[in-house]
């Protein structure tokens, strides 16, 4: 049974993927992260004895410290953490138990380089709909808390990458887009298959979102509510940056159906 001070595999789980997850910290050393270098989903990586300089930016957040085999290094990170008044566990077992258990590891090398504030940064067309929206809100959830997001003129996508160094996504001719012949596997499916998230609720949001942002709607019947839902905000919203932040609710709203509520139905009257 874990300590007061410490989460469970299974408990960890449940949080990640949704806006309620903790912040979370590994801060495996070099040699152990060296072995098998993949991530909890949307960990981020810090040295543990430098943890005191991140209590600033943590100041009314929860957090989970990640550690190779949840010992001495994260028990101890998040007891620093305590005494500066942030909310700190540490997860049993580290990333041995999650391992073990099956959970999905983001491998390390699929993340582009992180910028000096911490967060990567991603660029696409402007005026989001599907794919635009649903990969941002995959990163965020599950890859990089933090990222950052250029929407910019379709024929300027490729020249903002290079000069701003941010990695380009739902454009022709790059590594994060459709594939498959004429493009029948969304970009939604490439980040879901190559950040290695093999969790079921993605899988099936991953048809949802492939069969809206390619016509299909009839194969998947929740396809044409993502659509109709989709092209509302892109209406309701001038600017990109809003439309995503409105637009994460959205996601997290059918990421938590695929997960919890596809079997129940509902009726009137009510019982």
């Amino acid at each position: 049974m874990p300590s007061p001070t410490q989460i469970t595999v299974q408990q960890l789980s449940r949080l990640i993927g949704t806006p309620d997850c903790s912040v979370l910290i590994d801060i495996c050393i070099d040699e152990d992260f060296a072995l098998d270098p993949r991530f909890v989903p949307g960990a981020i990586r810090h040295p543990f004895k430098d943890i005191e300089s991140l209590v600033p930016s943590l100041i009314g957040k929860k957090v989970i410290i990640i550690c190779q085999k949840g010992l001495k290094l994260s028990q101890g990170a998040a007891a620093v953490l305590r005494c500066h008044g942030i909310d700190a566990e540490s997860l049993e077992g580290g990333n041995f138990a999650w391992r073990d258990a099956g959970a999905p590891l983001v491998p390390a090398e699929k993340i582009p380089n992180r910028k000096s504030n911490g967060a990567s940064l991603w660029v696409t067309r402007h005026r989001p709909k599907i794919d635009r929206i649903a990969c941002p809100w995959l990163i965020r959830r599950f890859v990089d808390p933090a990222a950052r997001f250029l929407f910019v003129s379709p024929g300027e996508v490729m020249n903002v990458a290079e000069k701003f160094d941010a990695t380009p996504f739902d454009v022709e001719g790059v590594f994060w887009s459709h594939r498959g012949e004429s493009g029948e596997f969304c970009t939604f499916d490439t980040m879901v298959e190559e950040f290695c998230l093999g969790i079921p609720a993605l899988q099936h949001l991953a048809k949802i979102v492939r069969a809206a942002d390619t016509d299909r709607v009839n194969e998947v019947p929740e396809a044409a509510g993502l659509l109709a839902a989709s092209l509302g905000l892109s209406r309701m919203y001038r600017d990109d940056l809003q439309q995503l932040d409105a637009g994460m609710g959205l996601y997290d709203a059918f990421y938590r159906w695929a997960r919890d509520a596809t079997d129940e139905g509902h009726n009137w009257p009510g019982k």
